[in-house]
């Protein structure tokens, strides 16, 4: 007997397939959905009559390719053509579409195809093994007399042939297998290969909706006037003149401040102007760029806690041998997206609805839970395209204020952040203070290594580490170092002074692997030895990094001359399970003016499923990098931020892109990130560079151009 149930019902439960992997098929107790012409395996595909699969992707598309890579994955494992796959973005659910390794539907940390594609080969593989069984059943076959082939299964010895569509009935009354039989990478037609991006037409036209397009009926627009302090409170307001302004709605108080709501977004401006606002502005307003750099250094005076400790460096370096010191400084980084913060909201007793560019669908749902006192199965959240993420969008600060706007006024609001809210009201990459010291034996490799790290750890602030543990962001990329040093020591201390943290594209790595490639740098120079020989003879233990760097060296011909000027720089570092390395090419001009000529990167993802989109990857990481080497510094003055706009927060402009080279080495192993490893081996490549051209070391970021000058 049969037993029917709705389609809803498969949204419940989960099968555990191969030993400890949950791969996110879910089935209801008393069987799976019978929807009548369509075959729907699992929550991630279905296939319709007309062979039409629909694949629910769980990535929000925020510049990376999921678009595009997900349907690969599916098609290649399916056995179904690419054109005829489509692609709907998942509704929050994080029982149904969360991440398979984190366990949440929330997305950073370059997780996208790593996390997931053994998950969606496994979907798209047992919807093929069923579809074979099906079309066996129907010609009286065993199915091992049977294959699938673009969309159809074919019975060779007859030449019978029988399209998906027609199968989805009869495939959907079998049971799912739970270990399909995975295609071999020799059997891919899709994987590996150069696809052209689904979403570009859409954002070239201008046909695609991100969240700032978004538009409802009936909808007003929201601005909020926010404490100029972190962590600063109103304590009285005076709405009076801003309500007086032709278009102002309603002026209410909302958690981050006061949101004046009104028919337009100039005028709802003009009304945050009007405001008259008392704020209690906490202690953080004591809270200057000076003092910050004073108690870092006072910090990095005082032993932190060891992170890691191999043999005895300090009764090394205590020897009396050659010692080499450097200090190293990073200032905090604002994400700066293109695509302002905004969110719209709609909510009435019965439910709440959402459209955001959110990172963290989940953690949206749940926030807009907590504020209507809803049941998170009455928040319905729409993830529009993101226009940059960078780990900025995974907050849901901007979430919070659509939401409390709406509620307050009964109508949907669509809040939206200017520039200057986002430069000042951000959460940032940590700024840093680093103490090094080697001591280098009579053949010049070092014998030992300590380095000291002080700032702020993002995970403890977020609650996600233990207050007085070892922040695993803050020392990423040195406590994993590759070098093989016999007497190492990595030793960090937490000084956290109330400025906002937030995860920057590459997060720890992003500073650290400009710290510890810089160091090593310096190292080799002090040696006398080439920079790239010295990292080889150290990596011995380390055969992807040594792989890596070996293969960018080559390509930037290594040791080759160069025209008069230029000068190379190289550095490799490990991020997001992934291996990236990159050789500058640099000149500087008398005024200190730093040219950036060519950049060759290489990165061994493992598995590029789809080279063109790594490559626009490691390219748009090398305009991250660039931009925070040369431009990126936020600086604060009695607790707020002294940037507010691209004209003294810059980012990198056409004119001084370089040209970037991009190598892919697919060296078969688990698959790794793709959007942050790009980031971290570019700005210690280029001032590893300059250092050759001047002979000056750049030890602290952005490159002070006025420290280049020749006189």
């Amino acid at each position: 007997m049969k037993t029917l149930v709705t389609r809803r019902e498969i949204l419940k439960g989960s099968l555990a397939v191969g030993a400890g992997l949950t791969v996110g098929f879910t089935l209801p107790p008393r069987g799976r959905a019978q929807t009548p012409g369509v075959f729907a395996p699992n929550q991630w595909l279905r296939i319709d009559r007309d062979g039409i699969v629909t694949v629910t992707n769980s990535v929000p598309e925020m510049g990376q390719g999921s678009l595009t890579t997900t349907p690969m994955i599916i098609a290649d494992e399916l056995d179904a053509k690419l054109e005829s796959v489509k692609v709907e973005q998942a509704p929050a659910n994080p029982a149904l579409y969360k991440n398979p390794v984190t366990g949440a539907q929330s997305y950073g940390g370059s997780r996208g195809v790593r996390d997931h594609l053994e998950m969606w080969r496994k979907a798209a593989a047992s919807a093929r093994e069923m579809l074979k069984q099906a079309a066996a059943n129907e010609w009286g076959v065993p199915v091992e007399s049977v294959e699938t082939e673009e969309g159809a299964v074919i019975h060779r010895p007859t030449g019978r042939r029988l399209r998906y569509g027609q199968l989805v009935d009869k495939a959907q009354a079998l049971p799912v297998p739970p270990n399909p039989k995975l295609k071999t990478p020799d059997q891919f037609r899709y994987i590996g290969k150069a696809v052209k991006r689904r979403d570009t037409p859409d954002k070239v036209t201008g046909r695609g909706i991100y969240g700032i397009d978004v538009q409802v009926p009936g909808m007003l627009i929201g601005s909020v006037e926010r404490c100029p302090v972190f962590g600063g409170k109103v304590q009285s307001f005076d709405a009076t003149a801003a309500k007086a302004i032709k278009g102002v709605k309603d002026v209410v108080q909302v958690s981050n401040g006061v949101a004046v709501v009104a028919d337009s977004f100039w005028t709802a401006v003009q009304g945050r102007r009007a405001l008259k606002v008392t704020w209690d502005e906490g202690p953080t307003a004591q809270v200057s760029s000076a003092m910050i750099t004073r108690e870092y250094e006072a910090a990095s005076k005082q032993p932190g806690q060891v992170a890691r400790n191999d043999g005895d460096a300090e009764k090394v370096l205590a020897a009396g041998g050659k010692v080499h010191e450097a200090i190293y400084q990073v200032p905090y980084l604002e994400h700066a997206c293109m695509e302002p913060m905004n969110a719209t909201a709609q909510v009435s007793r019965e439910s709440c609805v959402i459209w955001a560019p959110t990172q963290n669908p989940g953690g949206t749902q749940a926030t807009a839970a907590r504020i209507t006192g809803l049941p998170p199965e009455k928040v319905i959240v729409n993830t529009t395209l993101l226009g940059g993420g960078f780990g900025r969008r995974g907050e849901v600060d901007f979430i919070v204020d659509a939401v409390e706007t709406a509620k307050a006024v009964g109508a949907p609001v669509k809040v939206m952040w200017t520039r200057e809210d986002d430069i000042t009201h951000g959460f940032y990459r940590p700024a840093t203070y680093n103490v090094f010291r080697a001591a280098l034996g009579a053949n010049g490799m070092p014998e030992a290594w300590a380095t000291r790290i002080v700032g702020p750890g993002i995970l403890i602030q977020k609650g996600r580490a233990q207050a007085g543990t070892i922040d695993p962001a803050a020392v990423e990329a040195v406590r994993n170092m590759p070098y093989d040093i016999a007497n190492l020591r990595i030793e960090w201390n937490n000084k956290d002074l109330g400025i906002p943290l937030g995860f920057w594209r590459s997060v720890g790595p992003s500073q650290n692997g400009f710290i510890i490639e810089s160091f090593i740098d310096e190292l080799a120079h002090a040696a006398g030895k080439d920079p790239f020989e010295y990292r080889r003879a150290l990596l011995g233990k380390s055969p992807r990094h040594k792989a890596i760097l070996e293969l960018v060296a080559n390509r930037a011909g290594w040791g080759s001359s160069l025209p008069a000027g230029r000068a190379r720089g190289i550095a490799v570092v490990f991020s997001y399970g992934s291996y990236a390395a990159t050789v500058a090419e640099v000149s500087v001009a008398p005024d200190g003016a730093v040219k950036v000529h060519r950049l060759v990167c290489g990165i061994d993802p493992g598995l590029a499923v789809n080279p063109d989109a790594v490559k626009a990857q490691m390219e748009g990481g090398a305009v991250y990098a660039l931009t925070a080497a040369y431009y990126g510094q936020i600086t604060i003055d009695r607790g707020r931020v002294q940037q507010s706009n691209f004209h003294d927060y810059q980012m990198l402009r056409i004119n001084e892109m370089p040209v970037v080279e991009v190598h892919i080495l697919d060296s078969g192993e688990a698959p790794g990130g793709l959007g942050e490893p790009g980031v971290p081996s570019v700005a210690p490549a280029v001032t590893n560079a300059i250092f050759v051209a001047t002979g000056k070391r750049i030890r602290k970021l952005p490159i002070d151009r006025s420290e280049l000058k020749r006189a």
